[in-house]
């Protein structure tokens, strides 16, 4: 006789939840309380129930994980980086998880000079994560971030690169990054609120001083932005930049004089947009004022900053997106998307040329890569697509050659990239516009409605999945899966409108157009809705759960990784981490006509009875930017009242935060349970 399992039940506990007249009734709210036993007894018991239902699959866990494993190169080296008479390396070892971090001097047959092994570091730590390193000017220190809880809290340090010391200067909860002056002794970074974990202050540290007397340079007043500071690539400047979803306000002050007041560059305007790189006696402005929509490249003297002093480098184009500026003694790089394409442009100085590096198909990634050289005459930029795997490739802007550095290697022997071909096809959305779904499957596939297919979205924030290599992805298509990526309102793939036309009161845009790509996928006969499935994390994780309240019966079954699926109790909570900035892009539901229109989609408070696909969500117990409750709740109440026998299985990581395991391959781990969840539910155990 077959065993029947039965899923974890969770209390109700009602509470009452009311504004705008309007009275939600929240069963699980009492989820929220992780230091509460009897939250972290529910939440056991959902991993044990996961563990049980997927005991089939864990035999074939384990080889997809050897199998997805075999395919990275373990002892594997960066493409090493010249700053300031240094070249910069990192690299993987065999049977190690962490990166080491090294440099030499001058040449790269000099002697190696360890920075820091983080194989070492991690030790003792469930988590742990490097955030980021800061040499000194003249080259004897490095400030360090790490974080060993996941929530994206970092503590910096300081290291001396001449004795080894690490001193005893610690600087805690902190965003990670931080900025020499020119002096060796001033760092400037940012540090986060307590509660909030919003980035609100900007602080100085004098080497070998108490952290205590550390001194707010600059405190960021309005909860709905976030503070940052940088050096300018000349190294001229220290910048404090300070932006919300809409707006941005930068200062500058002379790196050799820290310890005078920062000077406002363009005091906030509502909706003014821009960001600032220094060249020469100007910067150079990226700005979407006076209606440029998609953004134009400005420049202005050092002395008079205000944008009445901007001037025009190249225009706002209505097809053309300028996504960011790399700037070399002799060179303007600018790197532009079109109709959803990359675009790496060229531009001398002395207006001799200007012109565009080629590309040659529709589903491919280029990117600026690394290029802290203001002297260089060579162009660091990534390249990869759907069947071809990264390359990171330098081109001389002298001679017009380039020499590709490095190639991701795919180990296993199983990989020709003549195997697999991609191309991008269009679906009708309800409102006649055309939504673009990038698509890579292995050659020979009969499009009969047959075939299983993943389809991926994130939908949010102007963020935009580029169509890009993964060697993981080919244990899918190699056992014939096809893989497609929508690319819905809500990012920015067909520019700044694309995403202005899925956020706040238009979002329902985004959920329209993933669903339209579904039902145009099963019209082609590309799959069936026997064979679909779908993916989403975090606010893609948000469209997972609207899209099986709007249309179930598409789906086979669905993925939804540390989804934002409570919106409206989130956004209406100004304690919970980073909701305050959210406001830009969601709206805040305090105001009656933003909580109405939230209510219509937020997947939590449309939970109905009836049938769901199945599914498999995922979550971190130290979450920062999307709390584990949301899907413990959203879990809970699907349990509750969905009317079918479909899976529902819930896994939560009971160590990590929103970038789940930090190990190098543990994270693989978790995309061989997803797999294993996909492919057995298609009969496929091999």
């Amino acid at each position: 006789m077959k065993k029947i399992i039965l899923p974890p039940v969770a209390k109700k506990k009602p509470k009452k939840l009311k504004i705008h007249n309007d009275v939600r009734i929240d069963n699980y709210y009492w989820l929220n309380d992780k230091e509460n036993p009897e939250v972290i007894d529910y939440l056991n018991a959902e991993n044990a129930y996961t563990k049980e239902i997927m005991s089939s699959t864990e035999d074939f866990q384990k080889s997809l994980f050897e199998e997805m494993k075999g395919r990275i190169k373990e002892d594997d080296t960066s493409v090493p980086y010249k700053l300031n008479g240094y070249w910069y390396i990192s690299r993987f070892e065999i049977g190690k998880d962490y990166p080491i971090y090294s440099r030499k001097k001058d040449v790269l047959d000099a002697p190696e000079e360890l920075l820091f092994d983080c194989n070492i570091m991690a030790k003792g730590h469930s988590y742990f994560n490097l955030g980021s390193i800061s040499i000194s000017p003249d080259n004897t220190l490095a400030s360090f971030s790490i974080d060993t809880v996941s929530r994206r809290q970092y503590t910096i340090q300081i290291k001396n690169l001449i004795t080894g010391e690490i001193y005893p200067d610690k600087i805690v909860n902190t965003t990670g990054s931080a900025t020499w002056a020119n002096d060796n002794i001033t760092l400037f970074y940012s540090m986060k609120d307590e509660v909030t974990l919003r980035s609100n202050n900007i602080l100085k540290h004098k080497l070998h001083t108490d952290t205590v007397k550390d001194v707010i340079v600059f405190h960021e007043n309005d909860e709905t932005f976030n503070t940052f500071v940088y050096k300018t690539k000349s190294r001229k400047y220290i910048v404090i930049g300070s932006s919300s979803t809409l707006t941005s306000e930068y200062r500058f002050l002379n790196a050799d004089t820290p310890d005078k007041k920062f000077k406002i560059f363009q005091k906030r305007v509502r909706k003014l947009d821009y960001s600032i790189a220094h060249y020469n006696d100007h910067f150079y402005v990226i700005s979407n004022g006076e209606g440029a929509t998609n953004f134009k490249l400005l420049k202005v003297g050092e002395n008079h900053t205000q944008k009445e002093f901007w001037e025009e480098v190249l225009p706002h184009r209505d097809h053309v997106l300028i996504e960011d500026i790399e700037i070399f003694k002799d060179y303007l790089v600018v790197n532009e998307r079109e109709n959803g394409l990359n675009n790496l442009r060229i531009m001398s100085w002395d207006q001799k040329e200007d012109y565009y590096l080629p590309f040659e198909c529709e589903t491919y990634t280029a990117y600026i890569g690394n290029n802290p050289d203001f002297d260089s005459n060579v162009l660091r930029y990534g390249y990869n697509s759907l069947t071809s795997p990264s390359a990171v490739i330098d081109y001389n802007f002298k001679t017009k050659q380039k020499e590709i550095k490095k190639e991701q290697a795919v180990l296993g022997g199983d990989f020709n990239k003549n195997d697999y071909e991609s191309h991008r096809i269009w679906a009708t959305a309800r409102d006649g516009e055309q939504i673009p779904i990038s698509i890579v499957h292995k050659k020979g596939i009969v499009l009969n409605g047959e075939n299983p297919l993943l389809l991926h979205a994130y939908g949010s924030y102007g963020s935009t999945i580029d169509p890009s290599f993964s060697s993981i992805r080919l244990s899918l298509l190699n056992r014939g899966f096809i893989y497609a990526i929508a690319h819905i309102r809500g990012g920015e793939y067909l520019g700044r409108q694309w995403y202005e036309n899925g956020k706040l009161l238009t979002k329902l845009n985004t959920f329209y157009d993933f669903i339209d790509c579904s039902k145009h996928l099963i019209k082609m006969k590309y799959t069936s809705n026997k064979h679909l499935y779908a993916y989403g994390g975090s606010a893609g994780g948000l469209l997972m759960g609207v899209i099986i309240n709007m249309n179930p019966e598409l789906y086979n079954g669905i993925i939804a990784a540390v989804p934002f699926v409570d919106v409206l109790t989130t956004m209406l909570d100004d304690t919970i981490p980073l909701t305050t900035g959210e406001y830009d892009e969601w709206g805040n539901p305090n105001n009656k006509a933003y909580y109405n229109y939230m209510k219509l989609y937020s997947p939590y408070d449309n939970v109905e009875a009836m049938a769901y696909p199945n599914m498999l969500v995922t979550t971190g117990l130290y979450d920062s930017q999307v709390q584990y409750w949301e899907p413990a709740k959203w879990v809970a109440k699907l349990r509750d009242l969905k009317t079918d026998s479909n899976k529902l299985v819930f896994h939560i990581d009971m160590e990590s935060g929103h970038g789940g395991a930090s190990g190098r391959f543990e994270s693989i781990k978790e995309v061989a349970l997803e797999y294993a969840f996909l492919l057995h539910l298609e009969g496929i155990h091999g």
